[in-house]
C-alpha cells in the first residue's frame, strides 16, 4: 500500500513537471528525473503508518466479503444450516411442483384458440352442406373446443339426445385432461410446509437434547436447535406459496377452457338443430 500511494505521488509531480518541459527547459530534465526517483525512494521509505489505519483496512476488506455474497450465497449458506436432510426434501417439492405446474402452463396456452372465429367458420361450412370440410377444420385445429365439435359433428346425423351425450360425455374427457397432474402439485403443496413443520419438531427436539446434555437452560445451547427449527419452517411455506401462486394461475386458465368449451358445445348444438329443422 505504501508503494502504491507513493507511486501516486510521482506520478503527481511528474505531471506538474511537464509544463516546464514542454516551455523548452530541456537542461532541467535530468535532474528532474533524478530528483524524481529520490523524491519516490523517500516517500515510500518515509511514509507514516498510519496513513491508511488498521480500522479502515478492516472496513474495506469487510466490504469486499460482504460485497462478493449474493443471494444465492446466502439462500445456500441457510440451506445448509437448516439440516440438509429435511431441506433436501422440501428443495425436491419445489423443483418438481415448479416442473408440473410449468408442464401444465405450456399445455394449457397451447389449448387455447380463438372459439368464436372456429364456430363462425364451421357454421359456415355446414350450412353450406360441407360437414366433411368442418370436421377437417376441426382436425386441424388443435385444443378441447376443437375436439368437442368434431365429435358432434361426427353424430350430427344421429337424433339429438345421442349428439348432446356424445358432446358431453367427450367434455368431460377433455376436462379430465386440463385437470391432469392437477392433483400432484396440491400434494406438493401440502407436503412443503408439513416437511418444514416436522423439521421445526425436530428442531426442537434436538434443542431439548442440548438442554439436557448441558444441564443448564442458555441462548448458545438451544440457539442451533431453534435456527434450524424456524429455517426449516421459512423454506416449507415459502415453497407452498411460490406453488400455490402457480397452481390458481393454473386453475384460472383451466377455468377459462372449460367455459370456451360449454359455449361452443352449446353453440355447435344450436347448429345442429337449426341444420336438422
Amino acid at each position: 500500500m505504501k508503494k502504491t500511494i507513493a507511486m501516486i505521488a510521482v506520478a503527481g509531480l511528474m505531471a506538474l513537471s511537464l509544463p516546464s518541459m514542454a516551455q523548452g527547459d530541456t537542461a532541467a530534465v535530468a535532474p528532474a528525473a533524478t530528483e524524481t526517483v529520490t523524491t519516490a525512494d523517500t516517500l515510500a521509505d518515509a511514509m507514516p503508518e498510519d496513513l491508511i489505519g488498521a480500522d479502515d483496512m478492516a472496513a474495506l476488506e469487510m466490504m469486499a466479503t460482504e460485497g462478493g455474497g449474493g443471494l444465492h450465497t446466502k439462500l445456500k449458506q441457510k440451506f445448509i444450516e437448516g439440516s440438509a436432510g429435511f431441506m433436501s426434501l422440501v428443495a425436491l417439492c419445489l423443483v418438481l411442483g415448479l416442473a408440473l405446474c410449468i408442464e401444465r402452463i405450456i399445455y394449457l396456452s397451447l389449448s387455447e384458440i380463438n372459439a368464436k372465429k372456429l364456430l363462425v367458420d364451421i357454421e359456415k361450412r355446414v350450412l353450406q352442406g360441407d360437414v366433411e370440410g368442418a370436421k377437417t377444420l376441426c382436425r386441424d385445429t388443435r385444443g378441447p373446443v376443437a375436439s368437442i365439435c368434431y365429435q358432434g359433428l361426427m353424430h350430427i346425423s344421429e337424433p339429438m339426445d345421442a349428439v348432446e351425450r356424445s358432446i358431453v360425455s367427450y367434455g368431460g374427457v377433455q376436462q379430465a385432461k386440463l385437470e391432469k397432474g392437477c392433483s400432484w402439485i396440491k400434494l406438493f403443496i401440502a407436503i412443503a410446509p408439513s416437511l418444514g413443520f416436522l423439521g421445526t419438531v425436530i428442531g426442537m427436539v434436538m434443542a431439548f437434547d442440548q438442554i439436557q446434555q448441558a444441564g443448564d437452560i442458555g441462548p448458545t445451547i438451544v440457539a442451533e436447535g431453534m435456527k434450524v427449527a424456524l429455517i426449516t419452517t421459512i423454506f416449507g411455506i415459502v415453497v407452498a406459496l411460490i406453488l400455490q401462486v402457480f397452481y390458481n394461475y393454473i386453475l384460472s386458465k383451466i377455468e377459462h377452457l372449460t367455459s370456451q368449451m360449454e359455449e361452443s358445445a352449446i353453440s355447435l348444438l344450436d347448429l345442429i338443430v337449426k341444420v336438422k329443422g
